[in-house]
């Protein structure tokens, strides 16, 4: 899974890996060929007491240090702009495959933890890169060379290498093993305190109103403890690496010191030759160790990368059909067939054959108890998500048949929570915006009028440059609901969809919106989700659900007379009998 992600996240950079690759081959080349040349410069200079001959191979070795430093500069460079450019494709892929998934796809992964495959996951992939990169490609050159010049020094001392190397090897080895297990525990629990995190600060005054402090601190604790008891067991077997790396490397020199001074004792060997195969011995296991911190990046790279493909893997349950339809002009007719709807894992549908019509540039108001399945009606309308039987048409579409980019730019939808983004109000106000339209000056403060939001966003020095923080948290719960109509009111859409989007307004405010949106919505189908009323009562059709079911349809006035449903919550709101 790795290797595969690697292939299609590498292949636009091929050419520029070959040139790291060509550059690290020089600069091994070189780094094998020094020990050689110090090896002439002691045995036919400084022996010989030849100093033109130490002048000339100093030269020589100058030159090819030179040409070694070059290449890896060279190759750190390029490889590091290679690997940053994995990382931002990486990155971008995810991002843009996970604005495409359903409600459904995110609640099952989880906000925090697709930041933490987009973010953390990614950069483990990066250095994997970064470090095959300079690293992979020097490995197996240096040792094959450093052999084969160890051996064309002194074949004699070769038996070391064949003890040396399997032994450094299979005690890496069997340490890389016990780290695979470990990383993976390590990004779950990554996923875990980010998930902690999150709940915390999103929801800070509710942890505050209830003096609940304490407890979320002990939460925190218990998965700051848990990641950081897993990562200090991970390094505790990489620490283990360097110990036994160290201590192979330096029972391996002693001895070949040893036997190289028998050898020289002997006379079978000159003192440079010793020298130059204990360069090429040290070249041999750094290889090794190279090799050894590669394979301490790929088990924890080999975890991103399952979560990250399994991340681009998922489809998306809501997409466009091969042959969508894509009409030109949505009158905004909407029919319900026996729409049937039910959560993945839920014993009961939530909403059970619902069949209703919302005539085009009328007003239809769904009401309800809480949880008979209101919210749910409206999303089903705008796909987010999708019926498990029976349909849902548009202008006698199928909503599964549209091409969803045109399903949405025709709908203009306000959730019931309406979620601001980080900038100004008028960045906000551009995202409603129809697609390839940038709204001017006058058509913000137009849909600011009509959700009664010019007075504050007036009042303001700023005016339209007024600053908004992440989610609206500077706003009051009013504020934040006018800007979020007022961002659906900029596109003019066909179809308008409120889902109870005027809770948090007074009654006086939420007349004064209504009032202005029936204006600004003539010939517009308007879709409203409401527990007020007073909200609904003027609609051209009230539709009444309960339990998923529907139990009344029609006006104020006649389902007060023929509703019990609608009767019993209009008495609880003190609504007289007959009052419009």
């Amino acid at each position: 899974m790795l290797w595969g992600l690697l292939r299609r996240q590498v292949a636009p950079y091929r050419a520029l890996f070959a040139v790291v690759a060509v550059l690290q081959v020089i600069s091994t080349l070189a780094t094998l060929y020094l020990p050689t040349v110090n090896a002439a410069i002691i045995d036919d200079g400084v022996t010989q007491g030849d100093l033109k001959r130490i002048a000339h191979l100093g030269a020589v070795m100058l030159a090819v240090t030179a040409l070694q430093v070059v290449c890896a500069v060279g190759a750190v460079y390029f490889g590091s702009r290679a690997s940053m450019s994995v990382g931002r494709d990486l990155r971008s892929a995810i991002f843009h495959h996970v604005t495409g998934f359903s409600a459904e796809e995110t609640a099952r992964f989880g906000a925090p933890s697709l930041l933490t495959r987009t973010t953390n996951d990614v950069q483990q992939i990066q250095l994997l890169v970064q470090l095959t990169c300079t690293m992979l490609i020097t490995a197996p050159i240096m040792s094959v060379g450093g052999i084969a010049m160890a051996i064309h020094q002194d074949a004699g001392l070769s038996w070391l290498l064949l003890v040396s190397v399997p032994v450094l090897a299979v005690a890496n080895y069997w340490i890389v093993s016990h780290l695979l297990p470990v990383f993976r525990r390590l990004q779950r629990q990554i996923d875990g305190i980010n998930r902690v995190m999150r709940e915390q600060l999103t929801g800070l005054r509710v942890v505050r109103a209830f003096a609940r402090e304490p407890f979320e601190r002990n939460r925190f604790a218990e998965a700051n403890h848990a990641l950081a008891d897993t990562a200090l067991e991970a390094g505790r077997w990489q620490a283990l690496m360097l110990p036994v790396t160290t201590l192979v490397i330096n029972v391996s020199s002693v001895a070949l010191i040893w036997f190289g001074g028998l050898r020289i004792d002997e006379g079978r060997m000159q003192v440079g030759s010793l020298i130059a195969f204990l360069a090429y011995f040290m070249q041999i296991l750094m290889a090794v160790l190279m090799a050894t911190f590669i394979l301490v990046i790929i088990p924890r790279a080999s975890v991103c990368a399952e979560r990250i493909t399994e991340v681009l893997d998922t489809r998306p349950a809501i997409a466009s059909p091969p042959a969508a339809v894509s009409p030109t002009r949505i009158a905004g007719e909407i029919r319900f067939d026996a729409a049937t709807f039910s959560y993945e894992g839920a014993d009961r549908p939530v909403l059970q054959e619902v069949s209703l019509t919302v005539p085009p540039a009328t007003t239809t108001a769904i009401v309800g108890s809480t949880g008979s399945g209101k919210s749910t009606l409206v999303s089903l309308v705008c796909r987010l998500y999708d019926v498990t039987a029976g349909s849902i048409r548009i202008d006698g579409i199928d909503v599964r048949e549209f091409d969803i980019e045109r399903l949405w730019s025709a709908i203009g939808l306000v959730p019931q929570r309406g979620y601001l983004f980080a900038g100004t109000v008028a960045e906000n106000l551009q995202l409603g915006a129809a697609a390839g339209h940038v709204a001017t000056e006058a058509e913000m403060w137009a849909a600011l009028r009509v959700a009664c939001a010019d007075d504050f966003v007036g009042g303001h020095p700023d005016g339209l440059g007024l600053r908004v923080a992440q989610g609206g948290m500077n706003l009051s719960g009013g504020q934040r609901q006018r800007l979020a109509i007022a961002r659906a009111v900029i596109r003019r859409p066909a179809i308008y969809l409120f889902d109870d989007s005027f809770s948090a307004l007074d009654v006086h405010t939420d007349a004064r919106v209504r009032a202005a949106l029936a204006e600004a919505s003539t010939g517009a189908t308007v879709l409203i989700v409401s527990q007020r009323i007073s909200t609904v009562a003027g609609a051209d059709q009230i539709v009444v659900l309960d339990d998923g079911r529907v139990v009344g349809a029609g006006t104020h006035e006649h389902l007060l007379n023929s509703c019990a449903a609608y009767r019993e919550l209009a008495d609880s709101q003190s609504v007289a009998v007959g009052e419009p």
